[in-house]
């Protein structure tokens, strides 16, 4: 498996799985390097984002790994080397959230992500912020 940041030639197939962000904003973040792709044997599987929150936190938008290659570490590893690449970019916190319905937060805390708060969105389950120092 391998980690390398998304190209110009990746925006049609994140678009393709990531319905949750338009094409136009995909290209910014690639063209801002916030986005990472995993790979295995050249196949794409899986994908990190993240923008920052209050313009100097950057905050995981996005983790996902096609359900075939889930349990193998992929999704440890993809934030691993998010977390390394803000260490080497000055940052010394890093953020996510998730809707409190979800695994996903398990697995942020034992990464090592604590909750610090969280909400209500409109007609959703209450989303889990979750912050972690480097």
């Amino acid at each position: 498996m391998s980690i390398r940041l998304a190209a110009v030639n990746d925006i049609d197939i994140l678009c393709g799985h990531d319905l949750h962000i338009s094409k136009t904003e995909l290209k910014n973040l690639v063209e801002l390097n916030r986005i990472y792709i995993a790979e295995e044997n050249g196949e794409f599987i899986g994908w990190l984002r993240y923008n920052l929150f209050w313009d100097n936190t950057p905050f995981m938008n996005m983790l996902y790994v096609f359900e075939e290659y889930r349990g193998n570490g992929i999704g440890r590893q993809l934030v691993e080397h998010w977390e390394k690449q803000m260490t080497l970019l000055g940052y010394d916190t890093v953020m996510t959230s998730t809707a409190s319905d979800e695994y996903a937060q398990h697995f942020y805390m034992k990464l090592g992500y604590k909750v610090i708060g969280g909400f209500f969105p409109k007609g959703d389950p209450y989303e889990v912020i979750l912050s972690k120092y480097l």
